[in-house]
């Protein structure tokens, strides 16, 4: 590809100060269906978090727990935003809106309206899809069943439609309205930090402790995290974009080690191999923090590159980086020294038997030598695609004005 690709903190000049068109007297803020979108997507991510702990802690007792509500009310609350915005937008002619809208089968609004709007359909769909799917086969075995798949993709849906209609609005205001842009700003990185956090959900059954000296979680992250840490750096126009996006997530699964545990809870499932008498938090965090730093370092210093040779140096950047600092970290988790309410490494769910790899606290079939090296190398290239399509995908995305 011949064309360079500007990376994080070359963004264009503005032409004006955060007051917008001269003599205006109340300079125009974030609109209201982007602050209700952000909140849904919130929503969505504690009730997530909390859900995974009532498994883990309590079991599946009904459907209507309130961590469930608190997932769903997203679906619910996005269907409202994208049907008033598609109303408003198509039969009552709102100009402002009209003018940044898309048509889809004769209805018009944003494009992160209809993104959002399918999202919201999804999952209310995978509702009792879900309810079905626990009375006829039981609890789930796996993350991602069909239902949870479904329920993840709606989410995937409301996040990135939330995104693009936060994208549209800030890439409007970056010529003309300073302000605007860096509130737009912030809230792209919150959401694209939600994102984050929801994808290392998605990588969960790669990366838990026991198996962070195997090849295939790095192979996981390598896949799963540089495109968006390269899509929302091209997009955002931020400086510290990635390294943003990965403190949100870390951030958030910190304060649930430090919150979930003050609440008492018991199992209500059986068998019980590990009586538990309060809710049980994640995992430490992974310390992806760290290469998304060497990546933001290393997107400033090459951004006239080319988009190719970018993506190759970053893949390799970011396996290294994370291999370097995480291996030997989580050395650290499984040993006594990080039974702690800061690490939490003593929490483990009703569902745990005394003799499983977690609680013996020794790796799942850990790897070494070539086998290794080349797991490695694999996740290189895999990293060195995703950071490629990242870059293409997220300068696509600054031109987004609808």
């Amino acid at each position: 590809m011949a064309e360079n690709i500007s990376t994080a903190g070359n963004y264009p000049p503005f032409a004006g100060s955060s007051s917008g068109v001269a003599g205006q007297t109340h300079p125009p803020g974030v609109p209201w269906y982007i602050w209700a979108g952000v909140l849904a997507i919130t929503s969505s991510s504690i009730g997530g978090a909390w859900d995974v702990s009532w498994h883990r802690t309590i079991g599946r007792d009904t459907f209507w727990t309130p961590a469930h509500m608190a997932i769903y009310a997203c679906g619910v609350l996005a269907g409202i935003i994208c049907s008033w915005l598609i109303v408003k937008t198509t039969f009552l002619h709102d100009p402002e809106l009209r003018a940044a809208s898309v048509n889809v089968f004769g209805l018009r609004a944003p494009l992160g309206v209809f993104l959002a709007g399918w999202g919201g359909v999804a999952m209310l769909t995978s509702a009792p899809f879900d309810n079905w799917w626990h009375n006829a086969y039981g609890l789930d075995v796996k993350i991602v069943s069909p239902p949870h798949a479904l329920l993840i993709l709606g989410l995937r849906g409301i996040s990135t439609g939330v995104m693009f209609l936060i994208l549209a609005a800030m890439n409007r205001a970056a010529q003309s309205d300073t302000g605007l842009f860096r509130r737009l700003q912030l809230l792209f990185l919150y959401v694209g930090g939600l994102a984050i956090m929801g994808q290392m959900f998605f990588l969960q059954e790669y990366t838990w402790d026991v198996m962070l000296h195997q090849a295939s979680a790095y192979i996981a992250m390598g896949i799963g995290l540089p495109f968006f840490f390269a899509a929302f750096s091209q997009a955002s126009r931020a400086r510290w974009a990635a390294t943003s996006t990965a403190a949100v997530y870390t951030v958030f699964i910190m304060c649930e080690i430090l919150i979930l545990p003050l609440f008492p809870a018991q199992p209500k499932l059986g068998p019980v191999f590990n009586p538990v008498t309060l809710m049980i938090p994640a995992k430490f965090p992974v310390l992806i923090v760290v290469p998304a730093l060497a990546l933001d370092l290393l997107w400033h210093r090459v951004k006239n590159w080319k988009a190719w040779q970018i993506a190759l140096v970053s893949g390799i950047v970011f396996i290294a980086v994370l291999t370097i600092v995480e291996w030997p970290f989580v050395n650290f988790l499984m040993s006594k020294a990080s039974e702690n309410r800061f690490f939490g490494t003593m929490y483990f769910g009703y569902n745990s038997r005394p003799d499983g790899y977690e609680r013996l606290r020794r790796f799942y079939f850990p790897e070494h030598g070539a086998v290794l090296s080349l797991g490695l190398l694999r996740a290189a290239v895999y990293a060195t695609i995703s950071s490629w399509l990242g870059l293409l995908f997220g300068r696509w995305m600054r031109g987004v004005q609808r």
